[in-house]
């Protein structure tokens, strides 16, 4: 597939596949020409290189707006963790976000011919069999303006997520850092949790561990 400059353009892209901690977001961003080139001259990129801390994630929140403010479509669906887990027990973690990214598209009224760029080869080529110019690439975010818009849309949905569950605790552990990626923070914050409750938090991804954690960290995040 190529992905010449076709408008609109139709972006998607996920945030939050890889942290123990809270949601998984997806996202789709429809552009046209004059807004992408607008998006590209303020320096819309791959949100992840933007980092986790509050700095990015201001400038995350104000691209946001301007996406919005400048896009054809701008949504996303937020991916909570029971549903993340009932389909990565499952072995079917792709096939979620493959059902998730099909229902962006249909509820925004995407047309069959769509020009859409999908981050991420091996989860969205299967989606082709719906959308025959679907183009799907890794690091789509530096492959074209309108990826990078929906990762930045993802990124920012996730962050507000994220904080909304460290502003939940913090009151009884204290401020969670971490971004809900098992570091030493978010290890922290889930140890202090399963001390004082003997179990993980509800929003913490009891299938995480099943395919990323050796058996001694399996052991020391279960209760006793």
């Amino acid at each position: 597939m190529s992905l010449e400059h076709t408008w609109p353009a139709w972006g998607l892209d996920e945030a939050g596949r890889g942290p123990i901690l809270g949601p998984m977001t997806l996202a789709l961003v429809a552009l046209d020409a004059e807004p992408a080139a607008h998006l590209r001259s303020l320096g819309v990129q791959d949100s992840k290189r933007f980092g986790a801390g509050p700095k990015a994630q201001e400038l995350r929140a104000s691209l946001a707006v301007e996406i919005r403010r400048l896009a054809r479509v701008c949504v996303h669906i937020e991916i909570h963790v029971d549903v993340i887990d009932e389909h990565t027990f499952r072995g079917q973690l792709n096939v979620l976000e493959q059902r998730t990214a099909l229902k962006l598209l249909a509820d925004s009224g995407a047309p069959e011919d769509a020009h859409i760029i999908a981050d991420g080869c091996r989860i969205f080529t299967p989606l082709q069999r719906s959308y025959p110019r679907l183009c799907a690439v890794d690091k789509g975010e530096s492959a074209h303006v309108a990826v990078a818009a929906a990762s930045i849309i993802a990124k920012h949905a996730r962050d507000e997520a994220f904080a909304a569950i460290a502003a939940r605790y913090a009151p009884e552990f204290g401020p969670i850092a971490g971004g809900g990626y098992l570091n030493a923070a978010t290890r922290r914050f889930l140890d202090a949790y399963n001390k004082v409750h003997a179990r993980l938090p509800p929003e913490a991804r009891k299938s995480w561990g099943a395919e990323k954690l050796d058996a001694g960290d399996q052991l020391s995040l279960m209760p006793e």
